[in-house]
Parts: structure tokens; sequence; C-alpha cells
């Protein structure tokens, strides 16, 4: 398999669930703004939404966004048990907290990226990020995990809430957002996945 990545990108999550699970897999980084890859190759011709991450299997085919990218990559290898399997209640249960995390919290901060809204919508988008992510705090605070157990959703998590300081949001003021961070960034596969987008 071949993951396409960028630094600081949402991909950072299947990367981090491909080591958690010991699968094997080539990482191959993308430039985001040219749309090559580190060898040049046309990235759009891999993805044509032309985003990370894209996972390309073995037999060609190309999976993007990040929530089908993860549950599959658990399938793959269910003895990791980093999600439910397929047909149970659990598995429903968890495509709900990625669907959340995807449009709440991914959804929310990545508007903030976009240089030309004022920073009067961007105070708007915050408020409104603010209060999903005080539902994450309160299950935060009863919970190790969102699932109660390690799954894919958590490293899903631990890769948009990295974007925080860049908007100068300050977890801080939910403790039970900064200890799960601190709790999955102490992960072996966390650092290695991190150490390996950063060489």
């Amino acid at each position: 398999m071949k993951l396409y990545y960028a630094p600081h990108a949402c991909s950072l999550a299947p990367h981090i669930v491909l080591r958690e699970l010991d699968l094997s897999f080539e990482l191959i980084r993308v430039n985001n703004n040219t749309k090559r890859t580190a060898s040049g190759e046309d990235f759009l011709a891999i993805n044509p939404k032309g985003y990370v991450a894209a996972l390309q299997l073995d037999n060609g085919e190309v999976l993007t966004e990040g929530p089908a990218i993860l549950q599959y990559l658990a399938d793959l290898r269910p003895e990791g048990n980093l999600a439910a399997a397929n047909g149970t209640f659990e598995r429903v249960r968890l495509q709900e907290w990625l669907n959340f995390v995807s449009t709440e919290i991914h959804g929310g901060l990545g508007w903030l990226f976009n240089a030309e809204f004022p920073d009067e919508v961007k105070a708007l988008i915050k408020a409104k990020l603010f209060k999903r992510l005080a539902v994450l705090s309160q299950t935060l605070e009863r919970q190790d995990y969102l699932m109660g157990e390690l799954s894919v959703v958590d490293a899903y998590l631990f890769t948009v809430l990295r974007w925080a300081p860049l908007f100068a949001i300050d977890l801080d003021q939910w403790p039970a957002l900064v200890r799960f961070q601190v709790r999955i960034d102490q992960r072996p596969a966390v650092k290695a996945a991190l150490a390996a987008e950063w060489v």
C-alpha cells in the first residue's frame, strides 16, 4: 500500500493507524501547493480531488476520505481492535464519532485556514467550534478515549486538534482534551509517524 500524505494534514491519522496495526506501507509525500509528489508525479492523477490522504492499494485502487481509509485499515487487521466489526452497533457508534470529528472538528478548523475570511467570520466559526469541543471534553472527562478504548477515531481527533494552536485556540480551557492529546502523543506509533513525516 502507498499512503500519500502532507505534513500538518489529516493524512497523519491513517499514517498513525498503519503504524498502530503494523501494516506494511510506503509513505509518499505530496506538496499541497504544486500537487506533485516528492518524486514529481502528478498527484491529481492519483486523487483528482487533489488532497491527502489517499491510500493506493496493491491492486491499484485508490481510497480517499479519512474516515473511509481509517475503517478500511482497521478491518485489514481486526485483531488490532481499532474498530468494532462491521454490522455491530459499536461500529455504528464509531461511525457516529468519525462523522462528528470529520464535519464538526475537522470541518470547523478547516474553515479557519481560509485567509480570505474576515476576523468576524472566523470568530463565529470559533464560537461554534468551541461548543463542539465542549462535547468532546465531556466525553473525555469520563473516559480516556472516545469509544472507551483506543480506536481509529482517536487518531483522527488527535490529528485535527493539533491544528488548534495555528489559530490561537488554547486547548487548556478543555483540560480533558489536553490530557487526551498528551496520551495519544506518547504512543510509539504516533511518535514514529510524526518523526517519519518530518524527515
